[in-house]
């Protein structure tokens, strides 16, 4: 069974750009006969804004997009990165890390390294070989350990609509953590266990998430995990040129009638490079109509591939 998936985190209500992401999921999914599932990616809780999830739910509902499945939320899948973690740490893939953001951004420093804006410091692999004195703070996947194993420090994947992709992670982002020092489970690992225990086969989602993938995959390899087919969509930039996004000033979608229901859409669709409708999206029928025209267009324009 074809199945993607749409994971919004519920820090606030659906903008713009993440309308375009959603569309597209359900898009792709119904375009290969398959089902389309919700998942709200709360691991995150000081983020978590309270009501948040139930507004997306109904926001989506709204667009004519339903989750095939009951709705799972990662603040109850704990157990199951826990489970992830400790198979790592018993293949000695992950390690306990001392270091402060700080301390890593010195070391990057001391080692002639620039920090690009909005990047992380790659992580030198300080604690690698032991904390030296220092208190458990996170834990890291211990890339350069599997890239031994697996015989090539480059990842290589294709994504269905950027074509061939390849990152070294080691140099590109360095043993990258799997816990944070809050507690909390990184994005990382909860995605990766999530996708796998639903039996996501097929990942759209915004480009910004391009960077990920490798990551994903070298966790997917030494958790003998299936890897979903990717397809990373064009990001809707707000005023500044920049991704558009809740901290980037995004505004709330506008759904309050049925006619600003089509203008989203079409707004969405458009991004996508989809044909938009001269009418509106006023009822149910027009709306139904609208996107069964775009799952055939999506179809042709990104063709169908098996699990």
């Amino acid at each position: 069974m074809n199945r993607g998936r749409f994971a919004p985190s519920p820090t606030g209500e659906l903008h713009a750009g993440s309308l375009v992401a959603a569309l597209a999921s359900w898009l792709d999914a119904k375009a290969m006969q398959g089902e389309w599932w919700v998942r709200i990616e709360d691991v995150d809780g000081p983020r978590c804004i309270d009501g948040a999830a139930a507004n997306i739910l109904h926001q989506l509902s709204v667009c004519g997009l339903h989750s095939n499945a009951e709705v799972a939320f990662q603040s109850d899948r704990h157990a199951l990165y826990e489970k992830a973690l400790k198979q790592l740490i018993d293949k000695n893939l992950a390690y306990p890390c001392g270091c402060t953001r700080k301390e890593i951004e010195e070391q990057q420093g001391a080692m002639g390294l620039s920090l690009e804006r909005h990047k992380a410091a790659v992580y030198p692999g300080t604690c690698r070989d032991g904390l030296h004195g220092k208190a458990i703070r996170a834990w890291r996947f211990n890339v350069a350990q599997w890239s031994a194993l697996r015989g090539q420090p480059e990842v290589y994947w294709h994504d269905r609509r950027l074509g061939p992709q390849s990152q070294n992670v080691l140099d590109a982002v360095g043993d990258f953590v799997l816990k944070r020092a809050d507690g909390f489970w990184a994005y990382q690992l909860a995605v990766v266990v999530d996708d796998a225990a639903q039996g996501i086969t097929h990942v759209v989602r915004g480009e910004d998430l391009t960077d990920n993938t490798a990551r994903q995959l070298l966790l997917q390899e030494a958790l003998a995990l299936k890897h979903p087919h990717y397809l990373h969509t064009p990001l809707v930039l707000g005023t500044n040129g920049e991704k558009l996004s809740k901290q980037n000033g995004a505004k709330a979608l506008d759904l309050s009638s049925n006619t600003a229901v089509g203008l989203a859409l079409q707004a969405a669709a458009s991004a996508l490079g989809l044909s938009t409708q001269k009418h509106g999206l006023d009822s149910a029928m027009l709306l139904e109509l609208t996107l069964s025209n775009w799952t055939q267009e999506w179809a042709a324009k990104h063709p169908p591939i098996s699990p």
